[in-house]
C-alpha cells in the first residue's frame, strides 16, 4: 500500500534539520562560499544529529531509519547548500549501505560501525583523471602480494577526498581482463588514509560547490590488507555500480531539495521587488518560470519516494532512481537559471544566494552518470536493450527497530 503520508520521525527529522541548519550552517554558507572553505566542524554537529548513520541498523552504530529517511535529509540539507549533501552521498549512500549490503562482519565492525557512529570520515573513490563516465576506464591497478594488495593509482574529483578517513576504492586485480576492458577484472578495497603511500590534495579551480572539499588522492604502493577486499575478487564493477545506486537516489533527493529552495528565494523576491510600478511577481513570465519550479519540484519529490519506497522493500530499483536522479538534476539546473533569472542584475551577484545555487547545481548533472548516460539509460530499459541482473548483495529491507 502507497501512503503520501510522512511518519512523525519523518517530520522530527526535518524539523531537526531545518533548526539546525538554519540556525549553524544558513548564516555562515554565503561565507564558507566566498572563501572556497570547508569547516570540518559541521561533520561532528551532523553526527550528532544521527545522520552520518541515518540508514544504517543500530547494530551497527546507525540510527536504523528508512530510506525515505535518507532522502528527506538529503532534500533538506542541499536546501542550504549542497555542500552539506555531499557529505551524507558520499559517506552514507556511496560507502556506508555499500559495507552494509557487501562488508563482512570484520569489515562492518572496524569501519561501518565508527562511520555510523561519525568518528571516521569516509569517501568513495572510482574516478579518475581519464575515466568518468567510462568507469571501464580506470587505470588504477592492484597487484596481490602474499596476503595484501599494493594499489597504484591516482583518483579524481573525490568529494572529501582531503579529509576523509577512509574510501572505497575501485582498482584493476586482473592485468589481461584490464587490457580487453573486461569489468570482471575489477576488485574493490577499504583503503585508509593512514596507509603508507597514500597522499591527497584539494582542487582549487571548482567553479561550483565551493565551501566542500572536492579534490584527489595518489596511491604509491599503497599496502592494504587482503581482509579490506570488499566482496570477492572480480566484483568491484557490479560494487561500483550498486553504490552508485544510492548515490544517485541521495543526488536526486538533493536537487529537489535545491529546487525548492530556487522557488522559494524566486516566490520571496517576486513579492517585494517591483518594476513597472508593480510586484514583478505580477508579471505574467515571472509567474511562469515559478510555476514551473513548483512543478518540477512536486514531480522531483515524487520520483525520489517512489525510489525510496522500493529501497524499503528490498527491491531492485536501478531504473528508478537514475529516472529520479536524472530528472530532478535536470530540473534544478533550470530552477537554478530562472531563479537567477527572476532576480535580474541581483542575480547575478553574491549578494543573493541563487548565484550558488546556479552554480552548484551543475554539477548533479554532470556527477554519477552524466545526464546523456541517464537519458540513454531510460530509453534502452525500454527499448530492452537493458535489463538488471540479479546481485549476489542488495541493500537489505528496512524493518523498523524496537528499543
Amino acid at each position: 500500500m502507497v501512503s503520501f503520508e510522512l511518519t512523525d520521525d519523518h517530520r522530527l527529522l526535518e524539523q531537526s534539520i531545518r533548526e539546525w541548519a538554519g540556525r549553524e550552517v544558513a548564516p555562515r554558507i554565503h561565507d564558507l562560499d566566498r572563501a572556497h572553505r570547508f569547516d570540518p566542524g559541521i561533520v561532528p554537529q551532523m553526527a550528532s544529529l544521527g545522520l552520518l548513520g541515518i540508514s544504517v541498523p543500530a547494530e551497527y552504530g546507525g540510527a536504523g531509519m528508512d530510506y525515505i529517511a535518507l532522502g528527506l535529509a538529503c532534500e533538506e540539507l542541499e536546501y542550504v547548500d549542497t555542500s552539506l549533501r555531499v557529505i551524507l552521498s558520499v559517506h552514507t549512500a556511496l560507502n556506508s549501505l555499500t559495507l552494509l549490503a557487501w562488508g563482512t562482519e570484520d569489515q562492518k565492525q572496524r569501519y561501518l560501525v565508527p562511520q555510523a557512529q561519525g568518528t571516521r570520515l569516509a569517501s568513495y573513490g572510482l574516478t579518475e583523471p581519464s575515466a568518468g563516465s567510462d568507469a571501464r576506464g580506470i587505470q588504477t591497478v592492484a597487484i596481490r602480494r602474499g596476503d595484501r594488495y599494493v594499489l597504484t593509482g591516482e583518483k579524481m574529483w573525490i568529494s572529501l577526498a582531503d579529509v576523509a578517513d577512509q574510501f572505497l576504492v575501485f582498482a584493476w586485480t586482473d592485468l589481461e581482463k584490464k587490457k580487453q576492458r573486461d569489468p570482471t577484472g575489477i576488485s574493490a578495497f577499504i583503503v585508509e588514509r593512514a596507509y603508507k603511500g597514500f597522499s591527497s590534495g584539494t582542487l582549487t579551480e571548482k567553479w561550483g560547490i565551493l565551501a566542500g572539499n572536492t579534490g584527489f588522492f595518489k596511491m604509491d604502493d599503497v599496502e592494504v590488507p587482503r581482509e579490506n577486499l570488499v566482496g570477492r575478487e572480480g566484483e568491484g564493477f557490479k560494487i561500483a555500480m550498486f553504490a552508485l545506486d544510492q548515490g544517485r537516489y541521495t543526488v536526486a533527493a538533493g536537487a529537489t531539495g535545491l529546487i525548492r529552495a530556487c522557488r522559494d528565494a524566486s516566490v520571496a523576491y517576486a513579492g517585494t521587488r517591483k518594476a513597472f510600478g508593480v510586484e514583478i511577481g505580477s508579471h505574467q513570465l515571472v509567474k511562469e518560470m515559478i510555476a514551473q519550479m513548483e512543478s518540477d519540484y512536486e514531480a522531483a519529490r515524487l520520483l525520489w519516494l517512489r525510489a525510496g519506497w522500493l529501497k524499503n522493500l528490498g527491491r531492485r530499483n536501478t531504473k528508478e532512481t537514475g529516472l529520479a536522479k536524472w530528472f530532478a538534476t535536470v530540473a534544478s539546473e533550470r530552477a537554478a537559471s530562472d531563479a537567477v533569472q527572476v532576480h535580474g542584475a541581483n542575480g547575478y551577484s553574491d549578494e543573493y544566494p541563487v548565484g550558488r545555487f546556479y552554480r552548484n547545481c551543475k554539477g548533479a548533472v554532470i556527477y554519477e552518470g552524466t545526464r546523456e548516460i541517464h537519458k540513454i539509460m531510460q530509453a534502452d530499459y525500454l527499448l530492452g536493450y537493458r535489463t538488471d541482473r540479479p546481485a549476489r548483495c542488495t541493500l537489505p529491507a528496512w524493518t523498523r527497530e524496537t528499543p
